[in-house]
């Protein structure tokens, strides 16, 4: 079964990250430069919480804010689930159903070494969905 590290090494394991005190404004140019759906918010080492562009909708569009002057402190998600490089993908995907997120960090002995999201577990679950399909369809053609 498929583990959160097989995909980190293929999708390596940069996160973008602002401070809690930086601008909504400076978080959502961040996110569509990487053209990426969030980034996670670190005082210092520590994980404090992730703007999201549900985020952004709900608490920053909708209620008519600046996203020049609103912090990303007063509009982040702050209740975070994280993951482990063992964690399976089952229970990752278990997690961001359960919970409604897409976007998951990953953490190692209190580190951050990357974030997973929705489509990179569906990406390496068509991937071994092919591979298992290869090697069915080789077992049935048989020795040539």
């Amino acid at each position: 079964m498929s583990t959160v590290a097989d995909v980190l090494r293929k999708k390596g394991s940069d996160v973008a990250t602002v401070t809690p005190e930086q601008s909504v404004l400076d978080a959502a140019k961040i996110m569509h430069e990487k053209h990426i759906g969030s980034v996670l918010v670190l005082d210092g080492d520590n994980i404090v919480g992730i703007f999201t562009e549900r985020d952004l909708m709900n608490r920053i569009v909708a209620e008519g804010r600046d996203p020049k002057t609103t912090s990303v402190k007063s509009v982040m998600t702050e209740r975070i689930t994280c993951c482990t490089p063992e964690s399976t993908l089952d229970a990752c995907r278990t997690a961001m159903s359960t919970n409604k997120i897409r976007h998951v960090p990953v953490v190692n002995k209190g580190k951050l070494v990357g974030i997973i999201s929705s489509g990179d577990i569906l990406a390496r679950e068509l991937k071994d969905s092919e591979e298992s399909l290869r090697y069915l369809h080789e077992y049935m053609q048989g020795p040539n």
